[in-house]
Formats: C-alpha cells, structure tokens, sequence
C-alpha cells in the first residue's frame, strides 16, 4: 500500500474530501487528518490520527529491540563461551537474563519514542504549526486511480508527496474491529 500525503488550510473541503473517498469505497480506516487543531478536526467529523500515531512509540520501539536482541545475544553467548551454563542451573538464568533484557530494551525504546513526535510525520511539522492540516491516505494499487480522480475535483489540495503506508492486514483489522464495535 502507498501512503498519499495532501495539505490543505481548508476543513470543510477536506471533510467533502473524506465523504467522496468513502462514497467511492475507500474506507474511513484508510484516511487520516493530522493537525495542530485537534477540535476543529474533530468538529468537522473527520478521521483524525490517533495519539498513538502521532508519536514515535512504533519506531522507538523497534529500535529498543534490535537493542535487546543484541543484548539477549550477548549474554547467551557470554554464557556459552564461559561455560556458566554447565552448571546443575543450565541455561534458564541466562535465558531468563536475556528475555528480560529484550523486554526492558522494548519498554526503554517505546517510553523514549512517547516523548517525541512521530518521525513519519517529521517533515510536516512546520506546515502544522502554520495552521495547515495534512490529509493523508493509504491506497492499494488498485485504488490508485480512483483517488487521483477525486482528488482532481479538489484543486486547492497541495499534494505533499507520498510514503510508506500503513500495512493492509492492519488497515483490514482495524475495519473488522470498527464493524464489530459498530454491532454491539
């Protein structure tokens, strides 16, 4: 999937924006509006980005386990070339060590990336705070031409590049869990 990023200082047209993509089969899951103004967003009823997402706990996170795995390897190793395993223990202290290690280095990296804005989102820090709002959608391929066709109907929209998207399979969780809140 692609990610289409689109900054517009209008609300009304992007809330029309969302209503067409919907219409048109987009699902709300796949669009997102990010904005310093959070209340006019949500008073315009559109699909804001949720305060997960605006943080940097996803790829902070990553990086604490590549640390962790390091660590974990590290002392597992240790504990192999030693010979500290060849005791009536064995390997579960050491496998323990390391699985706590993995853990905490996991916990560290998120909590780090809590205190920082999502790095994704990094580039568009100074048209959020000049009031603008960044509207931005994950297609398929195959619905690739449908959203260039509606966002041709929109001309005060300034495209503002494209990313990495968010995968399907979360996309497609993310819609089963809203229709499924939605029959309870």
């Amino acid at each position: 999937m692609n990610r289409h990023y689109y900054i517009s200082d209008n609300l009304d047209e992007l809330e029309t924006l969302e209503n067409e993509l919907e219409a048109s089969g987009i699902s709300t899951e796949q669009i997102h509006v990010l904005s310093d103004k959070d209340a006019d967003v949500e008073q315009h009823h559109l699909h804001d980005v949720s305060s997960v997402m605006k943080q940097d706990i996803v790829h902070a996170g990553k990086i604490g386990s590549l640390i962790g795995l390091a660590l974990a390897a590290l002392v597992v190793l240790l504990a192999w070339l030693n010979g500290w395993a060849d005791t009536p223990a064995g390997w579960i202290p050491f496998v323990f060590l390391a699985v706590v290690l993995l853990g905490f280095s996991v916990w560290e990296g998120s909590l780090f990336g809590l205190q920082k804005p999502n790095s994704a989102f990094q580039r568009f820090a100074d048209t959020l705070h000049e009031g603008k709002h960044l509207f931005f959608v994950d297609v398929n391929p195959a619905q690739e031409p449908l959203l260039n066709q509606i966002v041709a109907h929109h001309p005060r929209l300034e495209l503002a590049g494209t990313g990495s998207a968010s995968p399907g399979w979360a996309i497609a969780l993310q819609y089963h869990w809203n229709q499924f809140r939605k029959l309870i």
